[in-house]
């Protein structure tokens, strides 16, 4: 069961830690890679060097975004995408994201979380929540 008091803020939990997560996400692509050095390394792996922005882009964004509950969980259902590619280049890798290259857990678990906060919803102290799929009324 779950308690319709409390989830309000543990939704708000998840929401502000996975927002948080994804903004790091972006930022260690600016602080540590650069731009220039993830484009390089987009290009190392086939893919268009002009997706480094876009990508550091839409994390960073859209982090900021889900941490201020602006239809935060349809934001994390858009950057579901941008991480199932991040954890394309990092399966052969292995699991532990501590592995050489880093491994898939940490993107695998920003998938769920992500996921899981679109099922759920954007919970308390959201400035603009949406219903599921933009239909019908907003949850009370």
């Amino acid at each position: 069961m779950i308690d319709s008091r409390s989830a309000p803020y543990g939704a708000l939990l998840l929401r502000v830690a996975l927002g948080l997560m994804w903004v790091t996400h972006a930022l260690l692509k600016y602080a540590v890679f650069t731009i220039p050095g993830f484009a390089g390394f987009l290009g190392s792996l086939g893919l268009p060097e002009a997706l480094a922005w876009p990508v550091f882009l839409a994390e960073l964004i859209g982090g900021l975004l889900i941490i201020a509950g602006v239809y935060a969980r349809h934001v994390a259902l858009l950057l579901i995408p941008v991480m199932a590619g991040a954890m394309s280049v990092h399966i052969p890798n292995g699991w532990l994201f501590s592995a050489a290259g880093g491994g898939w857990e940490y993107p695998g678990f920003l998938i769920v979380a992500s996921f899981a906060l679109w099922l759920i919803g954007d919970g308390a102290l959201a400035l603009r929540s949406r219903p599921l799929l933009f239909l019908g009324a907003a949850a009370r």
